[in-house]
């Protein structure tokens, strides 16, 4: 989907519909706006529900200062037009009030941007912005300020967050993004020691081996492809609803009966994916005018090396991921089923998920998911249901985790337990 061709007031809508629905900001809290080329400033309303907004009750603040629309425009106007006034090269701001970020708000911090290679890419500073009176010119002053720096991201005091970007898929990614950081910094920190990336392991995390393949022109396309791209499509949809992954992040594949693979297109965003986005990789090649995920190398050699995986999900589920960045064991004898899904996982050092073949020889039947330190999950199956069930088995039991955490011991399923499972399910050492 190119939004330049989408209508600010559509925009507008469709964004805060997205982060109403997230649970990321409330009825009358956050605003958004967006400036167009004439300069016209289009703008969410005051004192209009924000589950419900339609295009008609968007505004528009024209360059003179007359305002077109059936509402009044966000009583934080002020502060908007004074991030446009800083920064001319900005066309989007968002504002909004999601509870993670507003506990970084109230606490006068900056979330850790360094838990995992995607949160630096994406959000490369952030700044405070010190209190003022909502919708008043100081606060405008005062935010404008940040903005002028060169920051396109401020935390303000006791309020929430400013967001500028070029576009407002951009300004929702940062927002994305920043809250996710924020919610994981939480959870991690109630179970162990947070580890951050240095600069050297930022470096090794830029790859560019989905840009390097060679092209090939599909002529056809079978049933079996027609239908696990129908498939991928459904459950992609339904892991960003889920919060498994974030609008960009986030790589799932499917093997085909040839050996070829479809996986997840770089760089798109996960919530509008349709079947022809996906990229078929055939032979080394990928399919013509496509850019396949930066992951397409290591779910190439899994495939090569394991020819029982028929589907792999990388992803960046919360509270998994608070494991991965913290040295908080991760066991997942807790219920019979979280055993019987996900048997012992591995947490591997972060450098080697740009090892291809070493995570491949990590992977068998006792070990189909791992996770890697400070950077994703890594989950297989012999179908895309049964990887996406793991997936979800994983991210659900590292929530049980956390949460038992406040209660006190963990009673886990004993040795003697666990062999009797294995008897019952045929599980294979």
């Amino acid at each position: 989907m190119n939004i330049n061709y989408i209508h600010p007031a559509d925009q507008l809508v469709m964004f805060m519909q997205r982060i109403y629905d997230k649970g990321l900001t409330t009825t009358s809290g956050g605003n958004l706006s967006i400036m167009d080329n004439e300069g016209n400033i289009w703008i969410t309303p005051a004192g209009v529900d924000k589950g419900t907004l339609t295009r008609n009750d968007i505004i528009c603040v024209k360059p003179d200062g007359s305002i077109v629309g059936p509402h009044k425009p966000s009583s934080e106007f002020p502060f908007h037009a004074s991030v446009y006034k800083m920064r001319p090269d900005l066309k989007a701001v968002l504002h909004a009030h999601p509870p993670a970020l507003v506990a970084f708000s109230i606490a006068s911090r900056i979330p850790n941007l360094d838990l995992i290679p995607s949160i630096r890419r994406i959000c490369q500073d952030a700044k405070i912005a010190v209190y003022g009176v909502p919708g008043s010119e100081d606060l405008g002053d005062k935010i404008g300020a940040v903005f002028a720096e060169g920051c396109d991201i401020a935390i303000l005091e006791n309020h929430g967050v400013c967001i500028g970007a070029q576009d407002m898929f951009t300004a929702f990614q940062r927002f994305e993004t920043l809250n996710f950081a924020a919610d994981l910094e939480i959870q991690a920190a109630r179970i162990g020691k947070i580890k951050s990336l240095n600069e050297e392991e930022h470096r090794i995390a830029v790859t560019n081996h989905h840009t390097k393949l060679d092209d090939f022109i599909p002529r056809t396309f079978t049933s079996e492809e027609l239908s696990a791209r129908r498939d991928m499509i459904t459950l992609i949809k339904r892991s960003y609803r889920q919060g498994l992954f974030t609008a960009t992040h986030g790589t799932y594949s499917v093997r085909l009966a040839d050996d070829s693979f479809l996986i997840t297109p770089f760089g798109q965003d996960r919530a509008y994916l349709e079947e022809d986005d996906l990229v078929r990789v055939k032979s080394g090649m990928k399919e013509l005018g496509k850019t396949p995920s930066r992951a397409v190398h290591l779910h190439e050699i899994i495939y090569k090396t394991h020819p029982e995986i028929r589907a792999i999900l990388q992803a960046h589920p919360l509270h998994a991921m608070a494991f991965a960045i913290t040295d908080a064991g991760f066991d997942p004898r807790t219920i019979p089923e979280s055993y019987i899904l996900l048997r012992d996982i591995k947490k591997l050092p972060y450098g080697e998920i740009y090892d291809s073949e070493a995570i491949s020889k990590e992977l068998d039947a006792a070990h189909p998911a791992m996770m890697v330190e400070n950077n994703c999950v890594v989950v297989t199956g012999n179908s895309l249901l049964q990887a996406f069930d793991r997936l979800e088995v994983l991210e659900a039991t590292a929530h049980s985790l956390i949460n038992a955490s406040a209660l006190g011991t963990v009673d886990r399923i004993t040795d003697e337990e666990v062999e009797d499972l294995k008897k019952a399910f045929n599980l294979v050492d």
